[in-house]
């Protein structure tokens, strides 16, 4: 049985690297896109709640036009009971009955007098209910056009980039399955604890990239040597010589350009 090829520091450096470099080109897409999908998510949320105020206040609106023509109704009945009564006045044999018959007419009159102050007083709120929808929909026009511009906005960068983005996270699970277990687990904790998602990064001016902290000499000759991994003791993140940071950014930059 063939005995498996053991795979040398540089080559682990240089899988690290890589996938570094896949992930940042995925960063970047996403940060093109930027809060555009929160904004877009945010504006749809507006939409369906000035939408659902609308059908809130249109059904308020029938249920008081329902009230105002039951108002009508008893306000019809009670002149239907006054006229009635006032023929049974003309046939009555005393006072008493007279009497009687007039608290009948007197309690319609009030009927009617009430139901009219309540058609008056939901007429008023139908013109105040009237006056919020058109303010609500005025609103709500205004976000339906903020939104549509959003979305086509958002569906452009997506037109351009989604196809590319799908690609790179399928490449990045590849490469993830060729570096052991350990060190993806760390490229990911680091990765996720850093500035720019930057878990591995080159020696730019004797400092590791996008840092100020100087990196000793013989620290430096160590990680040229590509004999073992070494970490920035000020960030924690996984440094790499500048030569083997420009080769992979040469190779990944083919890889990115057939994508």
């Amino acid at each position: 049985m063939a005995k498996k090829k053991e795979v040398t520091v540089e080559e682990k450096l240089r899988a690290l690297y890589d996938l570094q470099l896949i992930d940042s080109r995925v960063d970047e897409i996403r940060n093109v896109r930027g809060e555009l999908p929160l904004e877009v998510e945010d504006l749809e949320d507006e939409v369906a709640g000035l939408n659902k105020r609308i059908e809130k206040l249109d059904n308020e609106l029938a249920l008081i036009e329902d009230q105002i023509k039951a108002k009508k109704i008893l306000i019809e009945e009670s002149k239907a009971g006054i006229k009635k009564y006032s023929e049974q006045q003309k046939n009555v044999r005393n006072n008493r009955e007279f009497n009687a018959l007039s608290k009948e007419i007197e309690f319609q009159e009030l009927e009617i007098q009430l139901a009219e102050k309540n058609i008056k007083e939901y007429k008023a709120q139908i013109e105040q209910k009237k006056e919020v929808i058109d303010q609500t929909k005025e609103r709500l026009g205004e976000r339906e056009t903020h939104l549509q511009h959003k979305k086509s906005e958002l569906d452009a960068i997506l037109a351009e980039t989604e196809k590319e983005e799908k690609e790179l996270i399928k490449k990045s699970a590849d490469f993830e399955k060729g570096i052991e277990e350990r060190l993806v687990k760390a490229y990911k904790r680091i990765r996720s604890n850093v500035r720019n998602g930057l878990a591995v990064v080159p020696i730019e001016r004797g400092a590791s990239g996008g840092s100020f902290f100087t990196i000793p000499p013989q620290i430096q000759v160590e990680i040229a040597s590509r004999k073992k991994i070494i970490t920035d003791e000020h960030s924690g993140r996984i440094l790499v010589d500048s030569e083997l940071a420009e080769q992979e950014k040469e190779k990944m930059q083919a890889l990115f350009a057939k994508l």
